[in-house]
């Protein structure tokens, strides 16, 4: 089999559907920060990064890596489907439910851990978002094996839109009630000493809504728990759970860690995580991307390994995801000066970490695509030593840098450990899936890339006669221009095949 670009447009395809709830979507979701950071005060958004931070960890721990166990064991012809699948939804409401009742009972001692003793509920409502979740994992891993991605994005975007319209309707418009007519109905509905309790309410009711949507998904995974077959998706799957976990100490841990390494007090130091969660939303576009992409690329890749130009394929596949990244990276660093309204005056100290989180994401979405030899090849096990050599590094880096640089340590911690975790996973690929990456290109377009954004910091400060959207418009219009000339022309013909 040739290379075709008929697999490129089946994934391109499913990105794209995917995009309506995770991007699009997600975009949508992205647009309440400046509700929040306009809102609230650097130190009441730290608490909400704090415990989304929180939320972070105990997901990956609570879908207990079945999502990709679920579609390994659905494809590989040994087991029925349907048998997976009532397995892997039966041990996920099991421990989800069982988790948030013993976390329920012992709500206080833990808020006292955390240094939130006023506030229990918050503990609740965090678990209670996140059981929800981890079981409609299953659901929707089903829907996107069975190639369902416009009703998977339909239940997305329900679910975010009722996030965005009841953050709406309580947060502005019930709390200027409450400023501006206290005696109206809207203003019964704001307690000011709810506060930023409102983004958890919302988040509750929006998920519990979701879990309704996806019960037709769940009539055929009630019948049992087929444990033989449990105990060899654990062995697939809890690897990948340390991975997921290491991944999430790579992309959360700095937002947990910086309220108790930076050297001020509590307060302080939850403004200063306000701060930095809030700049971090600015390179969430590339975030989104890399998202949606994993979506449509995961059951994509397993779909495709047998093919005779698989490796070819997933070559192509990185340069694209590449050129795009990059596309981004510079989208949103060369008119920064216009993102930076999507948050509030208070936060805006911290823009100069943007480009460092843009780049670091980049890596991040490059060794999403370089691991994916240890899930075709099973070695789980080594996979999960790459994240936890990325998990050690970041851990390191955060301890020795937060404290001497604060957030701009984190930004830096980021950026290191995806580096070598790039170059790791690399080279571990070669060795066990070699894959004829086009390494001119994997390089060469950063470092453009960087060119063009060291270009534009240059021409901002002395040529201060020509607006910045020109000069920005231009350096991008640049890069794409080179994207056509080296790449768009290779598309071109394999188009006419």
């Amino acid at each position: 089999m040739s290379i075709s670009t008929n697999p490129l447009k089946r994934l391109a395809s499913q990105t794209a559907i995917y995009g309506l709830s995770s991007v699009i979507g997600r975009f949508l979701n992205y647009l309440l920060v400046p509700v929040l950071t306009y809102q609230f005060a650097p130190a009441e958004y730290g608490v909400i990064a704090e415990f989304y931070a929180y939320m972070g960890f105990l997901a990956v721990v609570l879908t207990l890596g079945l999502e990709t166990g679920y579609f390994r064991f659905r494809t590989a012809g040994h087991d029925d489907p349907q048998r997976v699948y009532a397995t892997t939804v039966r041990v996920l409401l099991v421990i989800n439910s069982g988790l948030f009742f013993a976390i329920w009972y012992w709500q206080q001692p833990i808020a006292d851990l955390l240094r939130h003793t006023q506030r229990p509920e918050y503990v609740v409502w965090a678990i209670a978002i996140v059981a929800l979740d981890a079981i409609g994992a299953a659901a929707f891993a089903r829907l996107r094996a069975d190639n369902q991605a416009l009703r998977f994005a339909g239940i997305k975007l329900i679910e975010i839109g009722i996030n965005i319209g009841l953050s709406l309707f309580f947060i502005v418009l019930c709390q200027q009630a409450f400023v501006n007519q206290s005696h109206s109905v809207f203003a019964q509905l704001w307690q000011p000493d709810v506060g930023i309790g409102y983004v958890f309410i919302v988040n509750l009711v929006a998920s519990s809504v979701k879990l309704l949507l996806l019960a037709p998904q769940f009539k055929d995974g009630l019948h049992g728990i087929d444990y033989d077959l449990l105990r060899r998706m654990l062995r697939y799957s809890l690897p990948l759970v340390m991975i997921g976990l290491a991944g999430i100490v790579n992309e959360m841990l700095d937002r947990a860690a910086l309220k108790y390494l930076l050297p001020f007090d509590d307060q302080t130091n939850l403004a200063q995580l306000g701060i930095y969660s809030a700049c971090y939303k600015l390179s969430v576009l590339m975030t989104l991307f890399i998202q949606a992409f994993r979506y449509a690329g995961e059951p994509f890749f397993f779909a495709y390994a047998k093919a005779s130009d698989a490796r070819q394929v997933y070559a192509l596949v990185l340069n694209w995801f590449m050129i795009v990244c990059i596309f981004l990276f510079l989208l949103v660093t060369l008119y920064l000066n216009i993102f930076q309204y999507f948050i509030g005056a208070a936060y805006r100290d911290g823009l100069s970490i943007v480009p460092i989180l843009l780049a670091a994401n980049v890596l991040l979405g490059l060794s999403i695509n370089l691991s994916i030899w240890y899930k075709l090849t099973d070695h789980t096990l080594l996979g999960a030593t790459v994240a936890l050599l990325g998990a050690v590094i970041t851990i390191i880096t955060l301890w020795i840098l937060i404290p001497r640089y604060g957030y701009q340590g984190a930004a830096w911690a980021h950026l290191l450990c995806y580096s070598v975790m790039v170059i790791v996973s690399y080279y571990l690929g070669q060795h066990f899936y070699p894959v004829p990456y086009d390494l001119r290109r994997l390089f060469g377009y950063p470092i453009v890339g960087l060119m063009l954004y060291t270009t534009h910091q240059i021409l901002t400060k002395t040529w201060l006669i020509i607006p910045q959207w020109v000069t920005s418009t231009l350096l991008l219009i640049l890069f794409i221009a080179m994207v056509a000339w080296f790449d768009g022309r290779h598309l071109w013909r394999l188009q006419q095949r």
